[in-house]
């Protein structure tokens, strides 16, 4: 995907998983939050206001670090 970045908050550094938080943004456009619900198994997103979002604490996810599952739901909400 082009463009795309994928980000942990400072406190996911440390246990990475389906536990952590991540964010993602493409290009220019908005940031979304990303959390695993454990009930019905996905991810789930949600669009993040700038007001709400403190960019310097972001820090950037290698992919390898991003769960398999959080890969292809990317894929799916960032079509091409």
């Amino acid at each position: 995907m082009r463009d795309l970045r994928v980000y942990l908050g400072p406190s996911d550094m440390e246990g990475l998983g389906e536990s952590a938080t991540f964010y993602s943004q493409r290009a220019d456009g908005p940031y979304y939050r990303w959390l695993y619900v454990e009930g019905p198994g996905h991810w789930r997103f949600s669009r993040v206001h700038m007001s709400r979002l403190t960019l310097r604490v972001l820090c950037v996810a290698r992919w390898e670090a991003v769960p398999a599952a959080l890969q292809a739901r990317l894929g799916e909400h960032y079509l091409e």
